[in-house]
């Protein structure tokens, strides 16, 4: 054996997103809900997931990939789900609402309030991403900030609550602490999407953006799924390949957090709000992680041209396959909203739904858009009242808050935002693209103006 022959790269160097074999059992989750016939591979996914780190392994994990692309559908499957745009608006159901068309002036501080909203939603919900709510909760309490209705602040957070939790809190993005909204990948991806219209124009490829995440930032930037793709992009994987090949996390909420910018320069326009999220989602998601971002798209695009919770929610879902979980998952909390279930018992039923402390359910796209949902609707269009009962529940606290205050800036005006929210951004966004780095929202605001 020649020394060359004898090179292995070291394992434990490379992120286990990176390594498929190491998120085995979420891969039989995820096949398992999709409805694939994969009930006999199950124990030995779970011998492969205990194996140490090793090329044996990677070989193990390789097949196991290809005996679940060759997996059939289980009999009486109840879901038609497609990842193809056709076969996606053949399974639409249509809704019709009166929308009014706002002036130039109009539009702009809505779109002023959209890109705002997201940022504060952002911002706020960051500092505790990752906590699980029966932390999240006493930490709010224990910092005077029960019901949430501020910043979480270091000035309002005792010394034993950074001892006492399993999460870095000295470390945080506190709202007093924090010059301009800090590097994210929940507002990185709205700058990059505007970065793409600027480069590709609005008739843009997935395989453009494929090439554009490559050219503006590092691997390090992108998470789950989307890092996945990235891998994929290098290694001659092209869209819609990158979305398949080895992606445990085809249907998480990666996707989901990319669409907003297509609802801004589409205000009216669900139908090629959604497309154009379609186009965006397509290079990494499959399924319900697809019609995430083309519902969050489309919702912001209805968002524009009226203020009707209801409409903006069912206008999104128009955009989506009817015989989707997705599709089912929301009209639940419509329907349970619709015969007066209250608050408490609609985010009680989530909890008991989806299993927060299952990375799966905790970073799913279905498990996170009911709870969009149903903020929305128990908000009442209330701006703070919604972005802090997003953070709230738990889950996705960062990518919920940022979606909810996305939709309600643009719903609600830029005006609807209080000044308690708007004095740390500062009117600044800290991004990790290459060539871009720190940008205003008031110049995002202009460009998205001319995007349109």
């Amino acid at each position: 054996m020649t020394k060359h022959e004898a090179l292995q790269p070291n394992l434990e160097q490379i992120h286990f997103w990176e390594l498929y074999e190491e998120d085995l059992m979420v891969e039989y989750t995820q096949s398992v809900e999709e409805g694939l016939d994969v009930a006999h591979l199950e124990e030995l996914m779970k011998a492969v997931s205990k194996l140490p780190r090793s090329p044996h392994k990677q070989e193990l994990g390789t097949t196991i990939f290809h005996m679940i692309s060759e997996a059939k559908q289980r009999e009486g499957y109840p879901y038609n789900e497609p990842s193809d745009l056709e076969s996606i608006r053949a399974l639409r159901k249509a809704h019709e609402f009166s929308a009014v068309i706002p002036t130039t002036e109009q539009l702009k501080e809505k779109i002023r309030g959209a890109w705002l909203g997201r940022t504060v939603g952002c911002l706020l919900g960051k500092p505790v991403e990752g906590f699980m709510t029966e932390d999240l909760l006493p930490v709010l309490k224990n910092s005077g900030n029960y019901p949430l209705h501020r910043y979480i602040n270091a000035a309002d957070m005792p010394q034993h609550l950074y001892e006492k939790y399993p999460y870095p809190l000295s470390s945080k993005p506190f709202g007093d602490l924090v010059d301009g909204m800090p590097v994210d990948d929940d507002t990185n991806y709205t700058v990059l999407s505007q970065l793409l219209i600027e480069k590709y124009g609005r008739e843009f490829t997935p395989y453009d953006l494929s090439r554009l995440w490559l050219d503006t930032q590092r691997k390090d930037a992108y998470c789950t799924a989307e890092r996945v793709a990235y891998k994929n992009f290098v290694n001659g994987f092209v869209p819609t390949q990158s979305a398949i090949y080895k992606n445990p996390y085809r249907e998480w909420i990666g996707a989901q957090i990319r669409g907003d910018y297509f609802g801004y320069i589409n205000p009216g326009n669900a139908e090629l709000a959604a497309e154009m999220a379609f186009r965006d989602a397509s290079i990494s998601h499959i399924k319900n992680g697809i019609y995430g971002e083309m519902w969050a798209a489309a919702m912001i695009a209805c968002a524009a041209t009226t203020e009707n919770i209801k409409d903006i929610i069912l206008g999104g879902l128009a955009q989506i396959p009817q015989s989707s979980r997705l599709y089912e998952a929301i009209s639940g909390v419509l329907t349970d909203w619709e015969n007066g279930m209250t608050q408490e018992a609609c985010f009680a039923k989530i909890h008991q739904t989806y299993d927060e402390h299952s990375t799966h359910d905790w970073c799913h796209t279905i498990s996170n858009a009911v709870i969009v949902a149903a903020v929305l609707l128990y908000g009442e269009g209330d701006f703070s009242r919604s972005i802090c009962m997003a953070v709230e529940t738990g889950f996705d606290t960062d990518c919920n808050g940022a979606t909810v205050g996305s939709i309600l800036g643009m719903r609600n005006g830029a005006s609807s935002i209080d000044e308690q929210w708007l004095k740390p951004l500062n009117d600044t966004i800290h991004t990790s693209i290459f060539g871009v780095g720190t940008v205003k929202i008031s110049d995002l605001v202009e460009k998205t103006m001319k995007q349109l």
